[in-house]
């Protein structure tokens, strides 16, 4: 099923978020619509959006994923404190996975916004996977053989 969207005209509008902002130009009116000229008018492009039948099953994956980017964005925002306070392997380790996973998802999102064609997308998913797992073995490498996510930090500070 398609769905067609005609957009008849476009409008611009600079409304600041801030009511009181320290820049009075910032808020403006809605400056009136772009003119489209008859001829223009025929030229329009037709946006066309795949709409699937079973919306509720992806929907539902779709949320937990959400959901767990969000939950380990979170825990992303405690584990650096902690890393400061309490280094150590555990931490280190902890510190390795959550990067690399957030890194992960966060590229995907990129690939999906960006990358587009079934061949293009199955490689750059397969090269965002490539590069995920040698993220992560290189942490746990450098976690391993040398001083640590979290000494290698103190030791960049204390520079």
């Amino acid at each position: 099923m398609c769905l067609y969207i005609k957009m008849p005209c476009l409008c611009y509008c600079n409304i600041s978020v801030f009511p009181f902002s320290a820049f009075p130009f910032s808020k403006s009116l809605l400056i009136r619509p772009a003119a489209f000229l008859p001829q223009d008018r025929s030229s329009l492009q037709v946006f066309t959006a795949q709409v699937s039948q079973n919306r509720h099953a992806s929907s539902k994956a779709a949320s937990l994923h959400w959901t767990g980017e969000r939950l380990v964005s979170v825990i992303l925002l405690g584990l650096l404190p902690a890393a400061y306070m309490y280094p150590g392997g555990a931490m280190d380790y902890s510190l390795a996975a959550a990067l690399t996973l957030h890194g992960h998802w966060g590229f995907g999102q990129v690939l999906t916004d960006y990358v587009h064609g079934d061949t293009k997308v199955k490689l750059a998913n397969a090269g965002l996977l490539a590069l995920s797992s040698l993220t992560f073995a290189g942490l746990c490498y450098f976690n391993y053989n040398d001083v640590g996510i979290c000494k290698a930090v103190a030791m960049l500070w204390s520079l």
